[in-house]
């Protein structure tokens, strides 16, 4: 079993303290989205877990505490982008804070587990081509020696994400600008000695030599693991997407980065409450069981398949 921590909202940086709860009760309870009186029992014991996806856009909460994953395999999708405050209006300094817990977690845990995502790209009067170009760059510079790769998107616009970017009109990026975006990015990333490569994105851009990611990847927990995985494709994503299945432990409206581009945040008063309900004992990540709620175990086992690689991590 893969769990993913979380595409709903941003675990390492508000909740990981109630993580390393669950990680060391083996187990967590998470609300159904679609019907929130049925909630999921998932054991989370280290023979069950197989490996931990991170989504994050500030880690620097879990940096002094990595040696409490040491039981698991894990790696991290970390969102750096050139965005300003207006823009991500919940994250710290991006020189101060973020960039360097980047740097900070390679460090730890080797840069094979950390993965640099830029996205969503949008673009407005401020945040043009040029600007994407010139600060993706500045990062690329920043980030070389911590990752292997780059996971870049273009903005989908959701019901809410439309409500929420309407202040700063956002421009639709035609093919025509996402061919030029990719052909200029691949080429600051040869330079920087980086992959690149898009998550779900319709286009094709193969003729630069950029594929689809798989952001919940089977060949990264191998290699980092030594082992062999039979797992199957995430069939709830969309069609472009390459991610292996996973469980997210996630809640939606929970996460207080303020992004304005944000699918998972449908109200800031919901993502307030919510937060207010949150305690780190629970295993719920917010509020509380009441008398409604169904709680069913879920059937999870270990998906490894056979004896460790005999030249794992090559």
């Amino acid at each position: 079993m893969i769990i993913s921590a979380s595409r709903r909202t941003d675990i390492p940086s508000y909740y990981s303290e109630w993580l390393f709860n669950r990680l060391n009760e083996k187990y967590v309870l998470v609300r159904n989205p679609m019907n929130i009186h049925q909630i999921s029992k998932i054991d989370l014991s280290p023979e069950i877990v197989d490996g931990i996806v991170f989504w994050t856009k500030n880690p620097a909460p879990m940096l002094n505490r990595l040696e409490k994953l040491e039981k698991y395999n894990f790696y991290f999708q970390f969102t750096l982008t050139a965005y300003g405050p207006e823009i991500e209006t919940g994250l710290p300094s991006k020189n101060k804070v973020i960039i360097p817990s980047f740097q900070r977690l390679s460090k730890a845990i080797g840069k094979e587990k950390v993965v640099w995502r830029y996205d969503p790209i949008f673009l407005n009067e401020t945040y043009t081509i040029d600007y994407h170009c010139r600060y993706f760059e500045v990062l690329a510079s920043k980030l070389a020696y911590c990752t292997e790769k780059c996971t870049i998107s273009f903005l989908d616009l959701y019901r809410n994400t439309e409500r929420n970017i309407k202040p700063i009109h956002i421009q639709p990026v035609t093919e025509v600008q996402q061919l030029e975006i990719i052909e200029k990015f691949v080429g600051i990333a040869q330079r920087y000695n980086l992959h690149l490569d898009t998550c779900a994105e319709p286009c094709d851009f193969g003729k630069f030599g950029v594929s689809h990611a798989c952001c919940i990847d089977k060949e990264r927990f191998e290699r980092i693991g030594g082992y062999k995985l039979n797992v199957e494709k995430d069939k709830n994503q969309r069609d472009k997407c390459g991610c292996m299945a996973s469980i997210d432990i996630g809640a939606y409206n929970t996460c207080k980065n303020g992004c304005l581009y944000c699918y998972a945040n449908y109200s800031s008063l919901s993502v307030n409450n919510n937060f207010e309900k949150h305690n780190a004992e629970s295993p719920l990540l917010f509020g509380e069981i009441n008398e409604n709620d169904k709680i069913k175990e879920r059937n999870v086992k270990s998906l490894i398949d056979g004896q460790r690689c005999l030249f794992a991590g090559y």
